[in-house]
């Protein structure tokens, strides 16, 4: 029987891995493990036919002493307290790994966005500002949008911060739309950050980018300009995209035999990234079974959807053919399936190595929202681009020095950064 799924168990066994090879004491490990701070609270809505709807959201702080607390907001109906503190950790170690002076943090509520009137998501999101506004901040926590939530959203997230606080505050929110402070290259930004330490891990593996192609699960923002991406950047071919049909609550893959053409798929997709199936159909594209995308006979695997996606039931589906997994989703591999995939011999750029392009561009567009100084798009994605080269040849490096496993090296990495700030501030 498949290992029963829980996102913190597994940030925690992956955490305490990484605590063991660099033989750290007790206590450290113990501030490690848990959140320093959660946030649990109701919000209450009136909907649009006047009745009152109360929804469960949350707020984890899993540590700061880099820096303030970052992490997105994720609107989601299966939403848990176990993912988002898995998430809030996994942002500490994605901050640490890039090199931004940043802790980690998450946030979420349970709600199907996909729902709710425009109206209602505007009020929710002002509701959920007003339950924990006193405990975020420039210099606490800066929230930011994820999964269900959208450049929007935290535009009105923010507007409700400045009116509670009485000021124009933009560095509260990062991810918001470029006229409301937000920063140029935000909404592709972890998209390409994937794509580029893809870039970097083919240079390692000596494999042709023009040559390979790869299978994507998902089409939201990340997915989309992973796709895009991997075109653009490394000339290859992506053979399919996977998605989320919110209208009949069923997943699929839609392939193409010349490969999917992203930008066009972008015209047809919803921002709940629900691609038009009839639409699709009409281009050419092969309509499969959501979970085909991960048997597909490709050089490169990118999931971004959800967490554990790879898992003791779909690991073994994976092609002999595939090289090099990029995850660009948070925990989309469970610790039973990575003990297959080390014996498979698959390179796995770890989920916050890779999908850390986000919350890089998002500290770009914190210092920019602080000095009120704003930078083109050129120069954005230079400054990401720098940054995912040298986190990725970091952990590289610590893998093939210590001979470990690569999601191992990214936490050898990063936590050791953290414990370094800890005893320079006296924590332990």
């Amino acid at each position: 029987m498949a290992e029963r799924f829980n996102p913190f168990q597994m940030a925690q066994a992956q955490l305490d891995e990484a605590t063991e090879q660099l033989g750290l004491s007790k206590d450290v490990r113990a501030i490690l493990r848990e959140p320093l701070r959660e946030f649990h609270f109701n919000i209450p809505v009136r909907m649009d036919d006047g009745s009152i709807r109360v929804f469960r959201g949350f707020r984890v702080q899993h540590n700061d002493v880099r820096g303030p607390c970052k992490g997105g907001i994720r609107f989601a109906p299966n939403e848990t307290i176990d993912t988002v503190r898995a998430l809030a950790m996994w942002m500490t170690w994605k901050c640490a790994v890039v090199d931004i002076p940043l802790g980690g943090s998450k946030g979420g509520c349970i709600v199907d966005p996909a729902q709710l009137s425009e109206s209602e998501k505007e009020r929710l999101c002002r509701g959920w500002i007003d339950q924990v506004w006193k405990d975020i901040g420039p210099q606490v926590d800066v929230p930011a949008p994820d999964v269900g939530t959208t450049k929007q959203m935290m535009g009105w997230m923010m507007d409700e911060y400045c009116k509670l606080v009485g000021g124009f505050v933009p560095n509260i929110i990062t991810g918001k739309p470029v006229d409301a402070g937000g920063s140029q290259g935000r909404t592709e930004a972890t998209g390409f950050g994937v794509i580029f330490t893809v870039r970097e891990a083919m240079k390692a593996l000596n494999m042709k980018s023009t040559e390979s192609v790869a299978a994507i699960q998902g089409f939201g923002n990340v997915a989309q300009y992973a796709a895009i991406g991997f075109k653009k950047f490394l000339g290859g071919k992506v053979a399919c995209v996977s998605c989320w049909d919110h209208r009949d609550k069923t997943a699929y893959t839609y392939s193409h035999p010349d490969g999917i053409d992203a930008e066009f798929l972008q015209t047809i997709t919803d921002q709940y990234g629900t691609i038009d199936k009839d639409r699709a159909e009409a281009k050419g594209y092969v309509v499969e079974p959501g979970d085909a995308w991960i048997s597909k006979d490709v050089d490169v695997l990118i999931p971004a959807a959800l967490e554990g996606q790879i898992n003791a039931d779909t690991v073994n589906r994976i092609s002999p053919r595939v090289k090099l997994i990029a995850e660009a989703a948070n925990g989309p591999t469970t610790t039973e399936a990575d003990k297959i995939l080390q014996k498979k011999g698959i390179y796995v750029i770890p989920d916050f190595l890779a999908n850390a392009g986000g919350v890089t561009v998002s500290y770009f567009e914190q210092v920019q929202g602080t000095y009120n100084f704003y930078w083109g798009l050129a120069e954005v994605q230079k400054l990401l681009d720098d940054k995912m080269t040298s986190a990725f040849w970091a952990v590289h490096k610590m893998h093939e020095e210590k001979n470990v496993y690569t999601r191992l090296a990214a936490y050898l990495v990063s936590v050791k950064r953290v414990v370094d700030a800890m005893k320079l501030r006296g924590w332990v």
